[in-house]
């Protein structure tokens, strides 16, 4: 089934051949033409927010694919938390470590200041061909097909399903990691280890899984969610300022040999764009209401402002207050009563479970919409599919988890292996291909260059981090209990 989408309601019928003339004028910008299944109509007539019929920000006709979760219904307000629930998950607690560290202050803030521009210049570059050549591209596996081809398509859903399980997989590392702090600060007994914990904070996404059927539905726990990140970074924002406070004077050097500074620095740069990336800028945009581009710029710019105070604040604090012995995990280097230790480590642990949600969700619209779930999601064959089909997935995602639980390495081989192609080669690329007519020569060249430089810097990192999870297995068995 395919939906229209609209903005404006319009009465006169005689707007409707006007727009159709306007729409078939834009050939250059790849609009395919009249009659073919991607423009079949120009939305003409009255419609209602629940209609069927609606248009574009250019008030144009455009094709909406079939899905089975909910599109165009959230404000970019709510949008713009999707966002920085991103940003400001509880990965916040180890950028300290993962990107601080082996970068110094220099390198760590100038790294941090260049990734928050060019990440939010290249999310806008896909955000603008949202609804490129007449129809809505709503995953970014059909934005890169319909520009390339079929290849493409399936190239970029393989990263993307690759960027999607690793996050997922930190995730559930991260909430593992939470619960054994908080196990840690009433009984260190050693009884209960980091595979227990992870099995744990695994059944607990699932069960959330379970009970939220698609990304629309977050709703009231983005405020949940919002709620628990502020309790753990001010926690650990306060906690280590006490400490840095108190302490004596830190070691900012950079240690190891030339080649380990080259290897984990280059390391570290994946982290950084992986620190303000989710590689589904599509799919969340889907989500949000018409004019469709204007508010997911909103939406955008709220996200690399105002999103990103509370990560700048709790990772640079870190940082300042442990230098070098900074953990990968913030909670682990703080001192102060168990407690409130405790209440920041079980906020972390409860806003991953809403995060992973948001990563895992594209996965759930893929199979939602090829087994055809729709309709209530209490209805017993919904809820069945959900039980059985998202806990297999994230069943698998806790076995890796418990299996190789080195987080930071996970961090920079996603930054490598998939952010890095899927947020700048492919959002130059594409943007170059499908705007290439209205492009001047110097923009061309802008384009081609960050396509250029971030393959190179894709390659090396995907090198440096295969390297940093060589090492770090050589230390550590598999589950381990780090």
């Amino acid at each position: 089934m395919v939906f229209s989408w609209c903005f404006t309601c319009k009465h006169n019928l005689g707007w409707e051949e006007e727009a159709r003339s306007v729409l078939l004028g834009r050939g250059e910008e790849g609009v395919p033409e009249a009659g073919s299944p991607e423009v079949n109509h120009v939305a003409g007539t009255s419609c209602s927010e629940s209609g069927e019929r609606v248009c574009s920000d250019d008030h144009l006709f455009v094709e909406i694919p079939d899905t089975a979760h909910q599109i165009s219904q959230d404000s970019w307000f709510q949008v713009g938390f999707v966002l920085t629930t991103g940003i400001n998950s509880a990965y916040v607690l180890g950028y300290s470590g993962a990107i601080m560290v082996p970068l110094g202050w220099i390198g760590g803030v100038v790294g941090l200041i260049l990734a928050t521009a060019i990440s939010l210049y290249a999310n806008a570059l896909v955000a603008k061909l949202h609804e490129y050549g007449g129809r809505r591209h709503i995953r970014y596996r059909d934005l890169a097909g319909f520009i390339y081809g079929r290849k493409a398509y399936s190239l970029t859903w393989g990263l993307q399903y690759v960027n999607l399980f690793m996050i997922n997989v930190g995730y559930i590392i991260l909430a593992g990691n939470a619960l054994k702090a908080m196990y840690v600060l009433f009984r260190d007994d050693n009884i209960m280890k980091l595979p227990h914990f992870t099995a744990i904070a695994g059944l607990a996404c699932g069960l959330f899984a379970v009970a939220v059927p698609h990304l629309s539905a977050l709703r009231v726990w983005l405020a949940f969610s919002t709620l628990f990140s502020l309790v753990y970074i001010v926690i650990a924002f306060a906690l280590a300022l006490k400490d840095g406070i108190e302490a004596p004077p830190r070691d900012y050097n950079i240690h190891g040999t030339k080649a380990s500074r080259i290897f984990t620095t280059i390391g570290a740069s994946a982290n950084l764009v992986f620190a303000f990336n989710t590689g589904m800028l599509p799919e969340i945009q889907a989500t949000v209401r018409q004019p469709v581009v204007e508010n997911m710029m909103k939406a955008l710019y709220f996200q690399f402002t105002v999103g990103v105070v509370p990560m700048y604040a709790v990772t640079f604090i870190g940082y300042w207050a442990y230098g070098s012995n900074a953990s990968t995990y913030l909670l682990n280097n703080v001192h102060g009563p168990i407690w409130l230790k405790a209440t920041a480590n079980i906020s972390a642990f409860l806003q991953t479970i809403i995060a992973l949600h948001i990563f895992a969700s594209p996965m759930y619209e893929y199979l939602d919409t090829k087994y055809g779930i729709k309709g209530s999601a209490l209805a017993l064959r919904n809820l069945s599919f959900r039980v059985l089909v998202r806990g297999s997935y994230l069943g698998i995602t806790t076995f890796i988890s418990a299996l190789l639980p080195f987080l930071g390495d996970f961090m920079s081989l996603t930054g490598a292996l998939s952010t890095f192609p899927l947020t700048f080669i492919l959002a130059n690329h594409m943007y170059l291909v499908a705007k290439k007519h209205k492009l001047t020569s110097l923009q061309k060249n802008w384009h081609w260059l960050n396509v250029c430089f971030f393959g190179c810097m894709s390659l090396a990192a995907a090198i440096a981090a295969l390297r940093l999870i060589a090492v770090d297995s050589s230390f550590y068995h598999v589950f381990a209990d780090l």
